[in-house]
């Protein structure tokens, strides 16, 4: 049976992961606490900045110099990422602490002298993921991350994990066999972790950020010409479809129902799916 083989946060977005032993599933956000801060330029609005390269977030689309910035937490909640203090580095500077909510101001002049111009740190229970329309935990397996590593010189499938940053990482089943938990665009596919049941909504559209190296923001030389050329070659008889305009396309977003919201999902728990429901007809 296809389980829970990882349970991964981003408490600041763009930064370092932690891993969690269980997760409580906001209606909003991908896992409780993930992704509840981000960085900004100084004059971007949260409101209407956007995730793509040069829309306000200070993230790996925009800038290289995130891959150095090293980051642990202190994540007093057993279920919840949203972090009591933040720890950073750089390969320059030696580790720093800054307690949070109230140390968002020094965190913001701490990282503007390392990026070279100013920054804000705002912060959103509801996270600030890339995918509005889609803001459930990510999902991938453990044999996908290894397969797809298997295609670049010196990768593992632990690098690739950190260079494609999913939520849930999924064990006991073959590569892309989270490819199950999308279907059409007019279908959400509905699956259970634990008690809880999730929406998988589509294959997510890959960015420059998988293409490299996640401690020093060099290019992987022909990474995206590989992935196009390797996904399409591997792609299972249960991928595929009208999602798939292209093939730079790996991992699955999903929907937490309202009626899951606040329900716990665990390292260990069974993964099973349930079956299709009709898209939203606003999706």
């Amino acid at each position: 049976m296809t389980r829970v083989d990882r349970l991964i946060a981003y408490p600041v977005k763009s930064m370092d992961g932690a891993d969690r032993k269980r997760a409580r599933l906001p209606e909003d956000a991908p896992l409780a606490g993930d992704r509840s801060y981000a960085v900004l330029e100084a004059d971007a609005d949260p409101e209407t900045a956007s995730v793509g390269g040069g829309g306000g977030y200070v993230n790996g689309k925009s800038e290289r110099r995130v891959h150095e910035v090293r980051a642990s937490y202190d994540l007093p909640q057993p279920a919840d990422a949203t972090p009591a203090s933040v720890t950073l580095a750089t390969p320059d500077r030696g580790p720093r602490t800054f307690d949070l909510p109230g140390g968002t101001e020094a965190m913001a002049a701490w990282l503007g002298e390392h990026y070279g111009y100013p920054v804000h740190v705002v912060r959103d229970d509801g996270g600030f993921p890339d995918d509005a329309s889609a803001r459930g935990p990510t999902v991938v397996s453990r044999a996908t991350l290894a397969e797809v590593a298997s295609w670049y010189d010196g990768v593992d499938a632990d690098e690739m994990c950190r260079r494609l940053r999913p939520n849930v990482v999924l064990a006991d089943c073959p590569a892309f066999w989270e490819d199950r938990l999308f279907a059409d665009r007019a279908s959400r596919v509905r699956f259970r972790v634990g008690d809880a049941e999730l929406l998988g909504v589509n294959p997510c559209q890959r960015c420059v950020v998988p293409s490299r190296d996640p401690d020093t923001g060099s290019e992987t030389p022909g990474f995206r010409e590989t992935f196009l050329e390797r996904r399409r070659a591997t792609m299972p008889e249960w991928s595929g479809g009208d999602w798939f305009d292209h093939d730079f396309r790996l991992m699955v977003n999903t929907e937490t129902p309202a009626a899951t919201a606040g329900a716990e999902i665990a390292v260990g728990d069974e993964v099973e799916v349930l079956g299709t429901t009709s898209a939203p007809e606003s999706a």
